[in-house]
């Protein structure tokens, strides 16, 4: 089964952009996934096709309007792609997680609603039951761009994209931790050696080794991830 991307924009022409290079865009090729892109603007009013107004209750920007957001969601999101569950790129929105991204990539698909402006009317998701989700605690200009690093995520999990499966299992946030250094020929760059235990061959002590690289990285770059790791226990 074609795991399906499907996307509600303002800006169609910024896809498939980043998605049609690389693994993904291979994957794309051999239709492992499959990207729909629909125009918000054809669900404009007037003759430039307006699609926001001033929020109540005042303020800066613009909000997209809830007629015209609904209506396009209904025939292109719901009437094409029922089956797959509608998500909201807000920074209001809960944390994505790595194990959002492998839950994700286990459906059948995931239709994105892309905002702009100062976002769009709440009772759009209210009625349709959108799940508004964050990438992180910052302003973008537009969901499209979180989009990219959304669906890249996911992508990436799905079987047959990447090159090998085993890689996703030792990559960070796959264990609650980080991932440990990863090195390569020469054997020394700049006076820096590569760590003896890599060359040594004895596989029990580089797993020992890295699993203790990570727990340190981790410590340092994550402390609230080792905390979280405790709480489980």
């Amino acid at each position: 089964m074609t795991w399906k991307a499907n996307i509600l924009t303002l800006y169609p022409e910024i896809y498939p952009g980043y998605l049609s290079y690389s693994l993904l865009g291979k994957a794309l090729e051999k239709k492992i996934w499959e990207l729909n892109i629909y125009n918000l603007r054809d669900f404009g009013e007037g003759k430039h096709k307006t699609v926001d107004d001033k929020p109540f209750g005042g303020g800066a920007g613009m909000i997209i309007k809830p007629d015209i957001l609904g209506n396009a969601i209904e025939e292109t999101l719901i009437k094409n792609h029922a089956q797959q569950s509608l998500v909201y790129l807000s920074p209001k929105g809960r944390p994505f997680k790595q194990i959002d991204a492998k839950n994700f990539s286990q459906s059948s698909g995931v239709s994105i609603l892309c905002g702009h402006f100062e976002g769009i009317d709440q009772r759009v998701l209210d009625i349709y039951e959108i799940e508004e989700i964050s990438m992180g605690d910052y302003i973008l200009s537009g969901g499209e761009v979180a989009s990219f690093t959304f669906l890249d995520s996911i992508l990436r999990l799905l079987p047959g994209v990447l090159g090998n499966e085993a890689s996703i299992e030792d990559e960070s946030f796959s264990d609650d931790l980080l991932e440990y250094p990863q090195y390569t020929k020469p054997q020394e760059y700049k006076n820096i050696k590569v760590p003896d235990v890599l060359l040594s061959g004895n596989h029990e002590e580089i797993e020992k080794w890295r699993k203790e690289k990570s727990i340190e990285i981790t410590k340092k770059n994550r402390p609230d991830m080792l905390k979280h790791e405790k709480s489980k226990k």
